[in-house]
């Protein structure tokens, strides 16, 4: 049997705004280049464009640095403003070195400067302005999977992705913020190998694999492709939403 999987990009996808509706965006856009969404297709939306139309966004000029911020803001010569946003979404600093702040996030992320970003937004006419994550990318991207599916009349998924640096890897990879309709991690455990024994510890990551390869075709940059259809993917496990690929704090025997 050949298997296929194929990547699309859609085009047209105007800067989103806080407070657009996006999946209507999405919906036109799709139908605006004579695509539909079929059953088992996967939309991969770029993290940016859902905190965008969430209103995530945070000015500068209003934030107040604690102490802590000063402190850490000096040490990595960074601007404490910004140091205190990221430590307002953070549980704990993991490491900081020169221009660099990795964090544990809120939601469990181990990660650089707690997502909170600069790059791709556009500045208000008040002072400079940065882009937090959403606060539930689980529920946005269930509510987004309701609306696209209602649409389209079909069943789909939907990935929100980010990019992420790796502990002993140069570059970043696309990884899963959140999943809705996906079997985000696949447990393989018991499953027997082309040999008949069983596995022992694997897990697929499947949601950050899928969102890694939308990664290559939506760009890191100017590209302006933040959404991507999936097809020809079909999964037997269940279900599972991103928050299941999170580590926990005990099984983490790096920290």
């Amino acid at each position: 049997m050949i298997k296929s999987v194929s990547y699309l990009a859609v085009p047209g996808i105007p800067q989103i705004e806080p407070g657009d509706d996006l999946a209507g965006v999405i919906v036109d856009a799709v139908k605006a280049v004579g695509l539909t969404l079929e059953d088992g297709d996967i939309l991969v939306l770029a993290q940016k464009i859902v905190s965008k139309a969430e209103g995530r966004y945070v000015a500068l000029k209003d934030v107040v640095p604690s102490g802590k911020a000063l402190e850490i803001g000096a040490q990595i010569e960074k601007d404490p403003r910004y140091v205190e946003v990221v430590l307002s979404e953070s549980v704990d600093v993991v490491r900081s070195w020169t221009n660099v702040l990795i964090v544990t996030h809120r939601l469990g992320y181990v990660m650089a400067n707690a997502g909170v970003d600069h790059s791709n937004i556009s500045q208000s006419g008040d002072g400079e302005r940065v882009l937090l994550l959403p606060k539930d990318p689980d529920g946005s991207a269930a509510a987004l999977r309701e609306r696209l599916g209602k649409a389209f009349g079909a069943r789909v998924g939907v990935i929100i992705n980010d990019s992420f640096g790796r502990p002993w890897r140069n570059g970043v990879v696309g990884v899963a913020l959140g999943a809705a309709g996906v079997p985000a991690l696949i447990d393989m455990i018991g499953a027997p190998d082309m040999f008949g024994r069983p596995m022992q510890v694997t897990e697929i990551a499947a949601a950050d694999e899928i969102a890694a390869g939308a990664s290559l075709v939506m760009g890191q940059a100017a590209e302006g492709l933040p959404v991507v259809i999936v097809r020809g993917l079909r999964f037997d496990a269940p279900e599972r939403p991103a928050s299941a690929l999170v580590r926990p704090r005990d099984k983490d025997k790096f920290r």
